[in-house]
């Protein structure tokens, strides 16, 4: 689902683009002088940044101006920040899934996989060389996300409470993949409660919290506020999580840019997977679902089952659910109407796609 639909476009994303071109010429010329090898995995890295919907700095740049905020060039280093974080987050989560394409074209671990096969690397060794890069890559993006962070003026006390809203973003989003990871260790889908928390981990806190609760602190907001739009941020997260896994398994592959059976594959486990789990059609796919083997005639007859047993459906209504949550937490007065307006149709187009 791609996220600049879902917001209003505020003032100061240029500024977000000035900032992140400045970062990646930077770091350009600190690696060409290492060597021409570095400087292409930087110029790989800014490639995956480049033409991304900047969902992120739209909501930490709205968050920042509706409640007050005029420093848009201070706001935007703010905003590249998470940016960078997002980058890091989704090169080291196509590691996770082994993934060597993004949005249809090859990642930075499908290039130098590609790279790799073009000096005569075995497969095996060409995909080893192709996941390394992704790692380091990942790992540059991550560390270079609070290194933009410190470019931004404000008070101390106001730096220490951006430091910990990105800290705890990364802290988060690391605990939801390893979640993610373990529960691949067990053949159990594990219950509802426990794949909400992993959409939160992985997904509220650096993408909707965090950015929102980053741009009112940096505006002097209050903790009123400041608390409101964690609340929105978190239940907004959720839908979103809960209406992209859907989209991955029933979604159109031109629109999300990966195999719609990928998910299914892996075995990733959903709301889909915990609702089926517990009804009779569960042994007829539980085979499939998971498998490395699995085949596009395979993937249809397991989305059959999910609408015919309900899933889908269910899915579908539990993202409307939290949706309907997120809503509530910006009527407080605390929320100024401008920003309310602004986030309203964030929870609404999650709705929207799914049905």
């Amino acid at each position: 689902m791609d996220m600049d639909t879902l917001l209003v476009e505020p003032a100061g994303l240029e500024q977000v683009e000035d900032a992140l071109r400045r970062f990646f010429e930077e770091s350009k010329n600190r690696a060409a002088k290492i060597g021409p090898g570095y400087q292409a995995l930087w110029e790989t890295l800014e490639r995956c940044t480049a033409g991304g919907k900047r969902f992120r700095p739209r909501l930490v740049m709205s968050a920042y101006q509706m409640l007050g905020g005029r420093d848009l060039e201070n706001a935007a280093e703010l905003g590249a920040a998470f940016e960078l974080l997002h980058t890091a987050l989704i090169v080291h989560d196509d590691v996770i899934d082994r993934d060597f394409v993004r949005r249809g074209i090859p990642n930075v671990s499908g290039r130098y996989r590609s790279l790799a096969e073009a000096a005569g690397l075995s497969p095996d060794g060409a995909r080893h060389v192709g996941l390394s890069a992704g790692v380091i890559a990942g790992d540059l993006a991550l560390s270079n996300a609070y290194r933009l962070l410190e470019r931004v003026a404000a008070p101390p006390a106001t730096r220490r409470r951006l430091g910990d809203i990105l800290d705890e973003a990364v802290f988060a989003s690391a605990a939801g993949e390893f979640l993610d990871v373990e529960t691949s260790l067990s053949s159990d889908v594990p219950p509802l409660e426990d794949i909400v928390q992993m959409a939160r981990l992985k997904t509220s806190v650096y993408s909707f919290e965090g950015p929102l609760q980053a741009g009112a602190v940096l505006a002097g907001a209050g903790e009123d506020v400041v608390e409101r739009l964690g609340d929105f941020g978190r239940d907004a997260g959720i839908a979103y999580q809960i209406a992209d896994d859907l989209l991955g398994v029933f979604g159109s592959e031109t629109r999300t840019g990966k195999t719609n059976w990928g998910d299914l594959r892996e075995g990733k486990r959903t709301a889909l997977l915990s609702y089926v789990s517990g009804r009779p059609e569960w042994e007829s796919i539980s085979s499939l679902v998971g498998s490395p083997g699995m085949s596009a005639a395979d993937a249809d007859f397991v989305r059959r089952i999910l609408v015919d047993s309900g899933a889908k459906d269910y899915s579908a209504g539990l993202a409307a659910q939290y949706a309907s949550r997120a809503r509530t937490h910006l009527e407080s007065d605390a929320v100024p109407s401008a920003l309310r307006s602004a986030l309203q149709p964030v929870v609404t187009a999650v709705v929207d796609r799914v049905h």
